[in-house]
């Protein structure tokens, strides 16, 4: 991957100076804007049109998932990534509804918050792994006693999740595997009601942690 052009977006000043000191000390990573408050953040988007917008949930003015909500529907190429303090499942939900594609707690490593920009910069999601266990227990919590649904795809539903959870968008999907756009996002409205799942996001979780992913042996 090229260079990762990335705006940091926190309302503590000194947090802030450190996260971008560290992100920059990556030969990969360029900051190229910082923010105090959604408001900032959605300004230096416009202006800077990074790769990945990483973002407080907390701050003053309109916070950081409806930040996120106006930034992903207004600039969609942008790839939002959590970068917060709350545990909070709320929160969390919250955030990947809105349009982020990553949610890392503060006190994650330098490696692991380097990664996980790397992930989603490429498209992908990334998830704290402490959390994603408990939005995957939440999802399949009744798994022992109902069909597991994964089992209920095709095999042409499956080879589209496997994809998904990659990160492609429908037209790459589609290019990939000789369908028209609007069939492949038929056949993920299948997959998002099979899977009892809302979002792509959640679907991408499902499948990763089922091993749908196509380099897994």
């Amino acid at each position: 991957m090229s260079e990762i052009r990335l705006v940091v977006t926190d309302d503590h000043p000194l947090f802030r100076e450190g996260v971008i000191h560290s992100l920059n000390s990556e030969a990969d990573f360029s900051v190229v804007g910082e923010a105090g408050s959604g408001e900032e953040a959605y300004q230096r988007v416009a202006e800077q049109m990074p790769d990945v917008l990483m973002m407080d949930i907390t701050m003053p003015g309109i916070g950081g998932i409806e930040a996120a909500r106006r930034i992903a529907q207004d600039f969609p190429a942008v790839h939002i990534m959590m970068l917060t303090v709350s545990e909070n499942e709320d929160d969390l939900m919250g955030a990947l509804k809105a349009g982020a594609r990553g949610y890392v707690l503060k006190g994650a490593a330098a490696t692991e918050v380097a990664n996980a920009v790397r992930t989603v910069a490429s498209g992908g999601v990334y998830v704290t792994p402490t959390l994603a266990s408990g939005i995957l227990f939440e999802m399949t919590h009744n798994e022992q006693t109902a069909p597991d649904p994964i089992n209920e795809l095709s095999e042409r539903e499956r080879e589209i999740l496997s994809l998904v959870a990659k990160g492609l968008t429908n037209r790459e999907i589609g290019d990939q595997l000789h369908l028209a756009e609007k069939t492949v996002k038929h056949y993920m409205t299948n997959v998002l009601q099979k899977l009892q799942v809302r979002t792509r996001v959640e679907a991408a979780l499902l499948a990763q942690e089922r091993r749908l992913r196509g380099d897994e042996s």
